[in-house]
């Protein structure tokens, strides 16, 4: 696994795109992405707030790049390909797209996540069954782990239907990491489950000692003789501590309710409410997350020291819960607004306001886990048998000194020097193609 190429406390403003290229594959131990949800509604933060000023357009529209990007999307990933058919087929050209927009950048988190990483993608209802499909054709299916529902809102009318309340979280993992996360105990729960109270007052349960499928050691204690679910001496340690329950036929044992952990959390976030409006973390950003959420998926999957990311980083509420649990992280955001907010979000969240600021690089990382590269112009004969003296642009045989070697993702957007990123293209091809991906100049033509 490679290190990271950027420093923590990195911020890019710009498509995330080319920003995921430049990154180093196998980096990154959990990445959080609250991306566009495909809702076809105008989002903006109020004027007066902190974040005032973010403001975007959530409805695709199919162009060129897309279906160029798709038909190379047929050989890096079919199962991707056949899921955004489908959504064309079953949805539209607006589903079609943003699918492709989606696709093409969980193909770069899959490669830049390391093996034992874990991926959280924050959807809603509207296209969260596309994007499970997509997330099984990219990370594979044995990768799932949960579908957590969310729930946002207590009460949301809908004339036509039952109330939206709830969000969707996708989450992925081929790794082992996981910290389980427990819940608080209901007043209901400890009402009817912990009935007993000892001299001191302390809330407890009785469990009976029976061993997993009847077998255990079989002894006499206090009068019962019959097989147990430990041995004497252990059952008798904890007889002298005043933890077996003796008052019934068979002794039991007692659980404390301050000595136990919780109850494990479920796939249904119930206990998470929204920001409310007063609430000293918000900032008037469209779509803003509560801390306590993020704050659980990174306790859950990753540990102090490790690389968060959030490609859509948004208000910058995961950068400041990575910050607050002593993780590295990074983000990327269109808007140059993310930069304002993570500096001070996490300046005022810090003890006495000490943080210097953000990282703000003007270009992508560059990947340094690639080696030392020769000069891609030293494929220039492998490339022109390979492709048997052809030009990729035109799709026209020309001699061996009209050819120049062109890259598929250009340098400038996160490209680099690798075989599999070099093709030859004719001279008047590479000059109409410019600094531009083979997508983008093929949607040109």
């Amino acid at each position: 696994m490679a290190t990271p190429n950027f420093a923590s406390g990195t911020v890019w403003t710009g498509d995330n795109l080319p920003i995921l290229r430049g990154m180093n594959s196998e980096c990154v131990d959990l990445i959080y992405l609250d991306p566009p949800f495909n809702s076809n509604r105008h989002y903006e933060a109020p004027i007066g707030s902190k974040a005032a000023g973010a403001a975007f357009k959530d409805a695709w529209t199919l162009d060129l790049i897309d279906v160029h990007e798709h038909g190379e999307l047929a050989d890096r990933n079919p199962a991707a390909y056949a899921v955004i058919e489908a959504a064309r087929q079953a949805h539209g050209k607006g589903m079609q797209s943003y699918c492709i927009m989606m696709a093409v950048r969980l193909l770069e988190m899959r490669r830049i996540l390391k093996p034992t990483g874990s991926i959280y993608l924050h959807c809603d209802p509207t296209a969260s069954h596309y994007l499970k499909l997509l997330m099984d054709g990219i990370f594979g299916r044995a990768a799932f782990r949960n579908e957590i529902v969310w729930k946002r809102f207590n009460f949301h009318a809908d004339a036509k239907r039952f109330g939206a309340i709830t969000d969707r979280i996708l989450f992925y993992t081929s790794g082992e990491t996981f910290n389980p996360v427990r819940l608080p105990y209901s007043a209901e729960y400890i009402r009817t489950k912990f009935t007993h109270r000892d001299e001191d007052g302390r809330r407890y349960r009785l469990e009976n000692l029976n061993p997993p499928g009847g077998r255990g050691p079989v002894y006499e204690f206090h009068g019962v003789t019959k097989a147990w679910r430990m041995t004497q001496t252990k059952i008798e340690q904890l007889d002298a501590e005043g933890r077996i329950y003796t008052g019934s036929p068979v002794p039991q044992l007692k659980r404390y309710l301050d000595e136990m952990p919780g109850q494990a959390a479920p796939d249904l976030w119930a206990d998470i409410p929204p920001i409310n409006p007063r609430a000293k973390e918000r900032t008037g950003y469209p779509t803003q997350k509560p801390l306590a959420l993020l704050e659980r998926i990174l306790k859950a999957s990753s540990s102090p020291g490790d690389v968060v990311l959030d490609p859509f980083c948004g208000c910058a509420t995961t950068l400041v819960a990575a910050d607050r649990l002593s993780r590295q992280w990074a983000g990327v955001d269109l808007s140059p607004l993310a930069v304002k907010l993570v500096n001070e979000r996490i300046a005022a969240d810090r003890p006495g306001g000490l943080f210097g600021g953000a990282t703000v690089p003007e270009t992508p990382p560059q990947r340094s886990d690639l080696g030392e590269l020769p000069n891609y112009r030293t494929h220039r004969h492998r490339l022109y048998g390979e492709q048997e003296g052809v030009c990729v642009g035109c799709n026209t045989h020309f001699p061996f000194r009209v050819m120049e070697v062109d890259h598929i993702l250009p340098r400038s957007q996160g490209g680099t020097d690798h075989a599999d990123n070099l093709q030859l293209l004719c001279s008047g091809c590479n000059r109409s193609k410019g600094g531009r991906t083979m997508a983008e100049w093929r949607a040109a033509q």
